[in-house]
C-alpha cells in the first residue's frame, strides 16, 4: 500500500467498440465500452447510469437485453446483470469478435470462425453452449444480423465479400450470397421485409432483397472511405444513415435513391456505430475520437442538427491542473482542445469555446481541427480574478503569442498577448501573478515580457544588459514564476541560468548557475522554494531568498516529465518516463514513497486539499485520479503506509476501482458509490481502523439525519388540509344534559339494538400476536449474534426518514399492563434490548456519529416510556448514558481550543 492508490478515471466516453442500444419502458439506454470496463448512459440527456467493474482484458464486443449486458473480452464472455457479474462463458479458443442477442439466446463469433449459441434464461444451471457452428476456411465472419420475420435465421457477412444465411436451430446453411467482391464491414435489417443494407470496404452500400437475391439500389461514397456503420430510420422517413472511416455521416433518401445530406466532420475519427432511435427522428453516433453525439432531423432542409453530445479528449492530454479548490481539472490535450473536467459530476465537464469554430469551419468548408488553436504546452490560472476578467493564460506549440481565457464563461478571451514584436519566437513559458493582474511570458528567444490581463497591454520587459541582444536569457526560457507579494520574479533558461528580478522595476537582482541544462521549474509561493529539473534526471531545490541550493533528490533513471508541490510545501511529487511516481519529503530530505505504473506518467497535479492526485499517461485520453490513503489511515507514522525507497508496482485502472457502480441521479453532487451491497452481513466491509481520539461521520446528506429529529413537525406541515365534512346521520338537535358547572355536555350516542359494545376478542388478542419479521429485524438479530453491526448500519442508512420511523414504531409496546415476566418474553421487548445494545456499541466505536445520535433521539422519543417502566431496560439506558457522556466529553474537548480562539479573536480590537 502506498500513499496514493488508483481511484478512478475521468474523461472517457467511448472507445472503438460498437455500442449497444436497448429500450426499457419509455426510456432508451446505450451501453458503451471504455477499454476494460463499460458504462451505461440514459439517451434522454446522456446522463451516466451504471459503471461496471474492471475486467481482466479489453472489451471486444457488447450486447444488451433488458437488465443483462453481455461483454466479450479475450476468449471469454462475461454476463452482467446491471453492474454485477452473473456468470462467465468460456468455450472459445480464440478471441471473440462479435456478439448478438437472438431471442432467448446470445450468438458469439470468434476470429477462427467458431459460432457458439448460448442460452441465458437459466444462467445458474449450465454454462455450456447449446449450439456450435464452424465456418469454412475461406469464410471469415466480420458481422452478423437477424432479418426480421426470419425465424431462427442469421445473416453473416465475411471478409471475403460473401454472405451466408444460416438456420441456427438446425445448424445448417440455407443460402450463400456471392457478394460484390469487397469485404463486408456492416449489415443491418431495414423496416421493409426481406430487405437488408450491406456496407463494404470499398465504400459502396448495397440495399439487397435477400428473399429473391436481387439488388434494390446501390449507393457509393468511395471518396469518404470505407462504410463502417449503417442504420435505417424507423419513424416513417425513408432514410438510411451511413458512417465512414473518415468521420463523415451520409444520409441517403431511399425513395429518391440519392444522397440527401452530409454531416462533414461529424467526428474526428472513424464512425464506429450509428443507430436511429425507435420511432424518433433522432440518430446516435459514436466514434473512436472518444465522443457520443445525438443528431435530430428537425430542420426544413432535412439536414440533421446536433442535439446533445458527450466527449472527452481524442488525443492524450499534455498538461493538467486542479481548479476551484479541487472540484475541477483544467486539461489541455494534443487534440487542440482545452477542457474543464468535473471531479464530482461528470455531466459538468465541457470544452472551452474557441469562438464559433464549428460555424466558421462549415462556412469555409474546412475541418474544425484546422481552425482550432495549436496544442497547449503550458498554462497558468488565477482563481482570484475569475469574476473580474480573463484568469487563464495558455502557451501553444510553435505559436508566437499567448491566449487568455475567461473561465466564468468558458470561452477564449478577446486579448492576444504578443511578446517581442521585433523578433517573433514561440512562447514557451507563462505565469500569472498572485494578484491575478499580470501575466508574464517567456519565449524561445530568451525574451520575457509582462502584460496586463485586464487590458492585454504590455507593461514592460525584463532585460539583462549583460546578455547578447539585451534579452532576459541567452537561451530559451523554460520557466517563469512570481512570489506571493509581487516583489520578485524568477526565470530559468535552458542553459542552466536562474535569475531573480525585481517585479516592478524589472531589474536583475541575483543570478546563479545550476551547472546543467534545465527542462522545467516549479515555484512554491508560500515557502519560497524553487524546484528545478535538469537533463541529468536530478531534482534540485533552491531557496529563492537565500540564493542557495537546499535539497537534491536523485532516483529517476529517465526523463522527468512533471513535478508539483503539495499545498503545504512539505511534499514534492515527480514523474518520469521510467514509469515511476516518486514522493519526496522536503523537510526530511528523503524519498518517502515510490510507485511504478505500467504506463508512464506525462503530467500530474495535486489537489489543494492533498486528497486527490490527478495524472495523465502516455497514449491515454483520460485523466486518472489517485486517492490519498494517508489522509484516511489511522496510522500516525508515515512509514507505516509509505514505501520509502522501495518501488511499488501499480496497474493503471481502466475506469474505476469499485466493483460496480450505480448512479441513480447525476444532477446531485453525490459521488459514485459501490452498488454491490448485499443484504447479508458478511458482505459489508467493516471499518478496519478508527482514527484515534476522533469520531467518524456517516457522509449522509444533512437533510437525511436532520429530518429524523424533526419528523413530527414535517408530518404536521405536510399533512393535507381537507375541508370539513358533514357527519353522516347526525341528528338535527344534539341531545344535551345539564352540568353543575353550567357547561353544556352532550349525551354519548347510545348503541343500536343488538350491537355489542365490548371489544372483539380477536381484536384485543391481535396486539399480543407479535411483530412481523422484517429485513430490519433479521439484520438486527444476526448483527447482534455476530457482534458486528456494520451490515445493520448500512441498511438503516439506506432507509428514508419516514421508513426508519415506521420500523422503530413497529416495536412499540401498546399493552403495558401485563406482568413483567410476560413482557420480557415479548419480541418487541427483545428488539428494544437489541437496539439499546446497538446504540451502545456504535457510540463507543464513534462510527456514523451524527446519524447514530439522530436515530438514538428518535428511538428514545418513541420507546422512552417503555424504558422508564422496566428495570432491565433502565440498566441498559444508564450504560448508554455513561457511554454517550464519555464520548461527548472527548468530542467537546476537541472543540474547546477552537472555541477559545474564536472567542478571543471576536473580542479583540485591531
Amino acid at each position: 500500500m502506498g500513499i496514493f492508490e488508483p481511484f478512478r478515471a475521468i474523461g472517457y466516453i467511448t472507445t472503438g467498440v460498437p455500442f449497444s442500444v436497448q429500450r426499457l419502458g419509455t426510456e432508451t439506454f446505450v451501453t458503451v465500452s471504455l477499454g476494460k470496463a463499460f458504462q451505461v448512459y440514459n439517451c434522454a440527456k446522456l446522463t451516466l447510469v451504471i459503471v461496471s467493474p474492471q475486467l481482466p482484458h479489453k472489451i471486444r464486443a457488447l450486447a444488451c437485453y433488458r437488465d443483462f449486458t453481455f461483454v466479450a473480452y479475450a476468449t471469454h464472455i462475461a454476463v452482467f446483470k446491471r453492474a454485477h457479474q452473473v456468470t462467465l462463458w468460456s468455450r472459445h479458443s480464440a478471441k471473440v469478435n462479435s456478439l448478438m442477442v437472438f431471442g432467448d439466446y446470445v450468438i458469439s463469433v470468434d476470429v477462427d470462425g467458431n459460432l457458439f449459441i448460448w442460452g441465458f434464461k437459466g444462467l445458474d444451471e449450465s454454462n455450456v453452449p447449446v449450439g456450435h457452428i464452424l465456418f469454412e476456411d475461406k469464410f471469415t465472419p466480420t458481422c452478423m444480423m437477424h432479418p426480421d420475420t426470419y425465424l431462427n435465421k442469421v445473416l453473416i457477412g465475411s471478409q471475403e465479400g460473401g454472405l451466408q444465411l444460416w438456420n441456427v436451430s438446425t445448424k445448417k446453411m440455407l443460402y450463400e450470397f456471392k457478394g460484390w467482391g469487397s469485404s463486408v464491414t456492416s449489415c443491418v435489417s431495414s423496416p421493409a421485409l426481406d430487405v437488408v443494407a450491406v456496407g463494404c470496404l470499398d465504400g459502396k452500400i448495397h440495399v439487397h432483397n435477400i428473399r429473391y437475391d436481387e439488388e434494390v439500389v446501390t449507393f457509393v461514397h468511395s471518396m469518404r472511405g470505407a462504410v463502417t456503420s449503417l442504420s435505417f430510420s424507423t419513424d416513417g422517413q425513408p432514410l438510411l444513415a451511413s458512417g465512414g472511416s473518415s468521420g463523415v455521416i451520409s444520409i441517403w433518401n431511399l425513395e429518391k435513391r440519392k444522397l440527401q445530406s452530409v454531416v462533414r466532420d461529424a467526428h474526428d475519427s472513424s464512425i464506429i456505430s450509428l443507430h436511429f432511435l425507435a420511432n424518433e427522428p433522432v440518430l446516435m453516433s459514436s466514434s473512436a475520437d472518444n465522443s457520443i453525439k445525438i443528431w435530430i432531423f428537425d430542420t426544413t432542409d432535412g439536414d440533421p442538427r446536433l442535439l446533445r453530445f458527450r466527449s472527452g479528449h481524442s488525443a492524450p492530454p499534455l498538461c493538467i491542473r486542479f481548479y476551484a479548490n479541487g472540484r475541477h481539472i483544467l486539461s489541455a490535450g494534443q487534440d487542440r482542445a482545452f477542457r474543464l473536467f468535473s471531479v464530482i459530476q461528470d455531466q459538468q465537464s465541457r470544452e472551452l469555446s474557441q469562438r464559433h469554430v464549428s460555424k466558421r469551419a462549415k462556412k469555409l468548408r474546412v475541418k474544425e481541427e484546422e481552425l482550432k488553436l495549436k496544442p497547449v504546452i503550458a498554462f497558468d490560472c488565477a482563481e482570484i480574478r475569475e469574476r473580474d476578467w480573463c484568469n487563464v493564460v495558455t502557451c501553444h506549440m510553435d505559436t508566437a503569442q499567448a491566449y487568455v481565457w475567461r473561465l466564468q464563461n468558458f470561452v477564449i478571451g478577446e486579448h492576444i498577448l504578443r511578446p517581442c514584436l521585433e523578433n517573433l519566437t514561440p512562447v514557451k513559458a507563462c505565469t500569472i501573478s498572485a494578484c491575478g493582474n499580470f501575466a508574464i511570458l517567456g519565449t524561445a528567444g530568451g525574451w520575457i515580457e509582462r502584460f496586463n490581463l485586464q487590458s492585454g497591454i504590455s507593461r514592460g520587459s525584463y532585460m539583462d544588459v549583460s546578455e547578447r541582444g539585451s534579452c532576459a536569457h541567452e537561451s530559451e526560457v523554460v520557466g517563469v514564476a512570481c512570489d506571493s507579494t509581487n516583489t520578485q520574479m524568477i526565470s530559468a533558461g535552458y542553459h542552466g541560468d536562474v535569475k531573480v528580478w525585481d517585479f516592478k522595476g524589472r531589474a536583475l537582482k541575483f543570478r546563479w548557475e545550476v551547472g546543467c541544462p534545465l527542462v522545467k521549474i516549479v515555484y512554491h509561493r508560500l515557502n519560497g522554494l524553487l524546484a528545478t529539473v535538469a537533463d541529468d534526471f536530478v531534482i534540485r531545490l533552491f531557496d529563492a531568498m537565500a540564493l542557495r541550493m537546499v535539497r537534491k533528490f536523485e532516483g529517476h533513471t529517465d526523463r522527468i516529465t512533471d513535478l508539483c508541490f503539495s499545498e503545504d510545501g512539505k511534499w514534492l511529487l515527480s514523474s518520469s518516463m521510467d514509469g515511476t511516481l516518486r514522493i519526496w519529503d522536503v523537510i526530511l530530505a528523503r524519498q518517502i514513497d515510490a510507485v511504478h505504473v505500467d504506463v508512464s506518467i506525462t503530467a500530474l497535479s495535486l489537489s489543494p486539499n492533498m486528497d486527490v492526485l490527478a495524472t495523465t499517461h502516455v497514449d491515454q485520453n483520460g485523466v486518472y485520479l489517485w486517492a490519498n490513503q494517508s489522509m484516511f489511515s489511522g496510522a500516525s507514522n508515515i512509514d507505516s503506509y509509505a514505501s520509502g525507497k522501495e518501488v511499488v508496482n501499480v496497474k493503471l485502472l481502466s475506469l474505476s476501482s469499485v466493483e460496480g457502480s450505480n448512479v441513480e441521479n447525476e444532477d446531485t453532487d453525490k459521488p459514485i458509490v459501490n452498488q454491490s451491497v448485499s443484504n447479508e452481513a458478511s458482505t459489508f466491509p467493516a471499518f478496519s481502523q478508527q482514527i484515534p481520539d476522533l469520531v467518524t461521520l456517516s457522509l449522509l446528506p444533512k437533510s437525511q439525519w436532520q429530518s429524523l429529529i424533526n419528523l413530527d413537525i414535517i408530518k404536521v406541515r405536510n399533512k393535507p388540509i381537507e375541508p370539513p365534512k358533514k357527519p353522516e346521520k347526525a341528528p338535527f338537535f344534539l341531545p344535551s344534559v345539564p352540568s353543575l358547572s353550567g357547561e353544556i355536555l352532550f349525551k354519548p350516542s347510545e348503541p343500536v339494538d343488538g350491537e355489542d359494545t365490548k371489544p372483539d376478542k380477536a381484536e384485543s388478542d391481535e396486539r399480543k400476536v407479535g411483530i412481523p419479521v422484517t429485513q430490519f429485524l433479521e439484520l438486527l438479530q444476526s448483527s447482534s449474534e455476530m457482534k458486528n453491526f456494520s451490515a445493520f448500519t448500512e441498511y438503516i442508512k439506506g432507509l428514508s426518514p419516514s421508513n426508519l420511523d415506521m420500523e422503530l414504531r413497529m416495536f412499540q409496546i401498546i399493552d403495558e399492563d401485563e406482568d413483567e415476566e410476560e413482557l420480557v418474553k415479548r419480541p418487541e421487548f427483545i428488539s428494544i434490548e437489541l437496539l439499546l445494545d446497538y446504540f451502545i456499541h456504535e457510540i463507543s466505536c464513534r462510527n456514523n456519529f451524527e446519524f447514530v445520535q439522530a436515530v438514538t433521539r428518535l428511538f428514545l422519543k418513541i420507546h422512552g416510556e417503555t424504558i422508564r417502566c422496566n428495570s432491565k431496560l433502565q440498566d441498559k439506558a444508564r450504560k448508554l448514558l455513561d457511554t454517550q457522556s464519555a464520548i461527548w466529553q472527548r468530542v467537546d474537548k476537541l472543540f474547546q481550543s477552537t472555541r477559545c480562539m474564536v472567542t478571543f479573536l471576536s473580542n479583540s480590537q485591531f
